[in-house]
Order: structure tokens, then sequence, then C-alpha cells
């Protein structure tokens, strides 16, 4: 029968990238167990772990399946729900509820004993922070374009004029946002040094030196292995306008590829969704990684490979 441990895969339903690889396991006959903790929770399953000497114990049941936690093979931390709390609840019972579960079923399923996870969502964390990107990329010898992470009006102001090619704004983090009661996406755009204002004390603001690019690149690693996009539009930010935006296969030159290696290991990530800006010379600027990036909207060859990449982790689990 071999091995028949399972995957755990943590993520919303309406995840349609998951999905791909989910079919790629149950074509191998690898059983899968399909959990979103901030929504299931609350609808009926139920996530026990107990400690005693000798070890840990764990059992996870859903309206269709049991799991002993213990014979997990690999995690894999897609896009699972915030914690939110019941919705029955309201106010400060349901921020308690949500911080209990987040605290103690997150706490749970980060800590399967003997289980691969792609990513741990603890690096996935800590990962996130693009100062931090910045820093690594920098010491795993990637170039970086100028940039000033600052919540001074003066200091933005400065960085912005002394810049003669131009220079972005970035949001620091995607921060759901409306307009008129409309979600509003903020993309990478151009400023001028006119437009910073004293706003910019309220919280610091990320500038960047823009890159006379080329086009654009996007790596995706798993594990070992990279597969290159790149990627032709009209915008700074090619996410703004999808429709217009071309992709082809494209080779990962070697100096990057040892680059995204060594950032890898440095920020514990098996996986990550790397952009790079490429000018006419052939210079590879890292804009940024993220480590839990989409990849199914990629040509179809770089997709259906991702999917064999991540479903080959999920199915041989733990290194031993």
């Amino acid at each position: 029968m071999g091995d028949r441990r399972s995957v755990l895969v943590l993520t919303n339903p309406c995840d349609v990238t998951a999905d791909v690889v989910l079919r790629l396991l149950a074509e191998r006959r690898i059983p899968v167990v399909r959990l979103d903790p901030g929504a299931d929770l609350h609808a009926g399953a139920s996530l026990t772990a107990t400690y005693r000497p000798g070890g840990q114990w764990g059992i996870l049941r859903t309206a269709s399946r049991e799991l002993d936690t213990t014979r997990v093979r690999s995690v894999w931390v897609r896009r699972p729900s915030p914690y939110g709390g019941p919705p029955a609840l309201a106010g400060q019972d349901r921020r308690f509820a949500a911080d209990q579960a987040l605290w103690g079923a997150g706490g749970i399923l980060a800590s399967l004993p003997g289980a691969r996870y792609l990513n741990h969502p603890w690096n996935n964390r800590a990962a996130e922070f693009k100062p931090s990107q910045l820093s690594t990329a920098q010491r795993c010898g990637f170039l970086v374009p100028n940039t000033v992470v600052t919540n001074d009006p003066e200091e933005a102001r400065e960085f912005v004029t002394s810049h003669r090619g131009g220079v972005v704004y970035k949001p620091l983090w995607n921060t759901p946002y409306r307009v008129e009661g409309q979600p509003h996406s903020v993309w990478v755009r151009e400023v001028c040094g006119s437009e910073i204002t004293d706003a910019v004390s309220v919280c610091p603001h990320m500038f960047q030196a823009r890159v006379d690019k080329a086009f654009d690149v996007r790596v995706t690693a798993v594990g070992g292995r990279l597969f290159g996009v790149r990627i032709g539009s009209p915008d700074i930010d090619w996410r703004c306008r999808q429709d217009l935006m071309t992709c082809t296969a494209v080779e990962v030159i070697e100096s990057v590829a040892r680059a995204v290696t060594a950032y890898l290991a440095e920020l514990r990530l098996i996986y990550g969704a790397f952009d790079f800006a490429v000018t006419t010379s052939g210079d590879w600027y890292f804009l940024e990684c993220n480590p839990n990036g989409q990849w199914a909207w990629q040509p179809a060859r770089t997709t259906a490979a991702i999917a064999r990449a991540i479903a080959d982790l999920l199915e041989k689990g733990p290194d031993t």
C-alpha cells in the first residue's frame, strides 16, 4: 500500500489555484485533507492537540474526514481565510474568539510533528516585510534599486528630487482599501516631488528609483527548481491591466539563480515568487519576493510545470 500519510492543504474554498495541484495528487492517489481553519472551525470542524509524556497527539475532524495529525506528511499553506471569529458573535467576544483561534489552532497547525511545510506560516509572515526583503536581497547578491522607506516628508522629497530617472511609490502592504464603498487597489506608480506632502508623516512610505526596464520577469521558485516568465506590459505595474500583458518563458540567468537559492535559504522558504525589472543592458533588478504568490496565471506549460513541482514536494514529505 505504500505511505498513506495525508497532505494537509490550508486554503479557502474559492482557491482554484490549489485545485490544479489537488488534481495531480488525486491522480497519484495521495490522501488529501483540505481545511480553511479560519472558517471551518466555526462550521462544524474540530481540532484537538494533546501533549503528554512520550509525545504529541492530535485529531482533525471535518464534515468528510478524520485526520490523525501525527500522520501528516506535508502541509501546504496556500490561501487560508483570516481568523475572523464566529459570525454569530460581535464586538470584543468575536475578537477574543478570533485571537484564541489564531494562537490556538494556528499554533497547532504550524507545529505538526514530522511534516514538511510549503512554506511554514511563520516563515511566510517574516518574509512578507518589504524592508526585510530588500536587506536580504542585497546580502544575497541581487541588484536592488535605490530605495527609501520613511515617514519624514523632507527625506521623501529629497529622495524623489535627487533621482532624475524617476521614482515610484509602492505600498508596504496590500491593505484592503475602498473608495466610495468600492474595492480599490493601490498600484505601483510614478511620483514627483510636488506630490510629497506632510501626509507622508502618517505612516512609513516606500519610494524606489524607477528602473529603465525593457521588460519584467517573474521567477517562481519551488525548492531547487526555477521557472522564469518574461512579462511585457505598457504599465509600470503589470498587474494593473493584465489583459494587456504578454508572457513567454525565459531562462533565468546564472547569477540570479544563485541569488534566489541564497535568498530562499536565508529566509527558510521552499517557495517564492520573485519579481524583477530587466534593463536593455541585461541587468536584473530585484523588486520583491512574494513568499506565497499566485502562479496559475502564467503560460499553460509553465503553470503545469509549477504544479508538478509543488505536487512532487508535497508527495515526498519531509527530508529524512
